[in-house]
């Protein structure tokens, strides 16, 4: 693992410094779901515990006490059982988690509605992500009141909750070297299966070849997870921004769009390039994809420290819409046309999000009311499209049909940014030379 226990210790180190004293965090493991009857999902754990934690297992819920004597770190998780563990694989128990994980204290998972009370009774304040799991909520409101009911006994309930996700999501916002080390390899990881995709194209494979092709190159680097469903989405299906299909067969003349990233440590990727089935882009598909691509690297280019989050944004916007002029697909005064947000009829949505844990990553996109600034060590991702549905007879014939979407994973430092996914190529003729090489193979 690139993360290291010294880390994991100094997250909730730096989160408990930010609670105060007397206070206390509880946050719940993801659970293990179940698919159909005996069958279960693949398990993945809740990234805000694993934040904290490192800690891969279902059923357990982390604690954190700032100040207690005893230890400031608690963990409830599934006990041994050499039974259930001869089918399911191995459980760390207590006894692990406090020597692998660093817990101060661990107890059994069963145990919780005896202890976690008496944890909670005497502390001001609750920090805890409410709403988001409601059984677990229900949990915590009937240990709450547990402590309540005995209040003429002498014993002191929280009296606030405060929610955990504003503390501990800027926290997760702010990457690490480690984590940067870890999202640089999943990149590097994801843009070599782009590039293996763009080379096995050909006309009469299938959309879900090329999904194959993807996670072959995932699994034999270590990946077995992808960070989001996959996207290959080709002819009229680039037009469709979540189509998760990938079933239609691969015609020449179209394009592909292929969104697609691997989860590494936990860590997502996320790119997305387009290019032809043919291997060559027809003229109508190159004036649209070049203008897609000028967007995308002055949105780039934009990056730096103190700039707002919608900066990107707005210089994509600006220099879409003036393209889409200059091809004749809007008329008008360009700053009319993008007051009006005219453009929206190609390009409905966002140039980029945070990127990390999730692939739509936490952290505020304002500060107040207004666009926060950002800083070195904040992932997000530059993801500019085109889209122009089959069935739009406002525009000429040639135009139709076509998706396009170019996105790379870029990481704000100290005097610009790095292209985390600077593996795969997006300038047309490097394109065109890359699926050339890999028909002569």
């Amino acid at each position: 693992m690139t993360i290291s226990r010294r880390e994991y210790n100094r997250r909730r180190k730096d989160l408990m410094a930010t609670m105060g004293p007397n206070s206390i965090a509880v946050v719940p493991a993801a659970q293990q779901l179940v698919r159909n009857r005996d069958v279960e999902y693949p398990f993945r754990q809740d990234s805000d515990f694993h934040y904290l934690s490192g800690f891969d297992e279902p059923d357990a819920v982390l604690v954190l006490l700032p100040g207690r004597r005893q230890g400031q770190y608690v963990m409830f998780c599934q006990e041994r059982d050499p039974a259930r563990e001869l089918w399911n694989g191995h459980r760390s128990g207590p006894e692990g988690v406090c020597a692998d994980f660093g817990a101060d204290d661990a107890f059994p998972i069963s145990d919780i509605d005896d202890i976690l009370p008496g944890l909670m009774e005497g502390r001001e304040r609750i920090y805890y992500a409410m709403g988001r799991t409601p059984d677990f909520d229900r949990r915590i409101m009937d240990w709450l009141n547990t402590i309540r009911g005995k209040v003429r006994s002498g014993a002191h309930p929280p009296g606030e909750f405060v929610d955990l996700d504003h503390l501990l999501h800027e926290m997760r916002l702010l990457k690490s070297p480690a984590e940067l080390k870890v999202m640089r390899r999943a990149a590097a990881i994801s843009a070599a299966a782009h590039v293996r995709a763009m080379q096995a194209c050909r006309s009469g494979l299938n959309e879900y070849h090329l999904e194959a092709e993807l996670q072959h190159e995932f699994m034999t680097n270590g990946c077995r997870n992808w960070a989001y469903p996959p996207i290959v989405g080709s002819g009229d299906n680039g037009c469709i921004l979540h189509y998760t299909d990938n079933n239609r067969s691969l015609k020449d003349g179209d394009l592909v769009l292929i969104d697609a990233g691997c989860e590494l440590e936990g860590y997502a990727s996320d790119i997305t390039r387009t290019f032809p089935v043919s291997g060559i882009f027809n003229a109508a598909q190159a004036q649209l994809y070049q203008l897609c691509l000028d967007a995308q690297l002055a949105a780039i280019d934009s990056i730096k420290p103190g700039v707002t989050w919608n900066v990107p944004h707005e210089v994509a916007v600006r220099v879409l819409t003036d393209g889409l002029r200059k091809l004749g697909l809007l008329k008008g005064p360009l700053q009319r046309l993008i007051d009006k947000q005219a453009y929206q009829a190609f390009y409905m949505h966002r140039t980029g999000h945070w990127l990390g844990m999730d692939v739509h990553d936490v952290g505020d996109y304002k500060i107040g009311d207004q666009w926060r600034e950002l800083e070195p060590g904040m992932v997000l991702t530059v993801e500019p499209g085109l889209y122009i549905a089959p069935g739009n007879t406002k525009v000429a014939k040639k135009w139709r049909g076509t998706g396009i979407r170019i996105e790379d994973d870029v990481v704000v430092t100290r005097t610009g940014c790095e292209i985390l996914s600077y593996g795969v190529p997006k300038q047309l003729e490097e394109i065109e030379a890359l699926m050339a090489a890999g028909r002569q193979a």
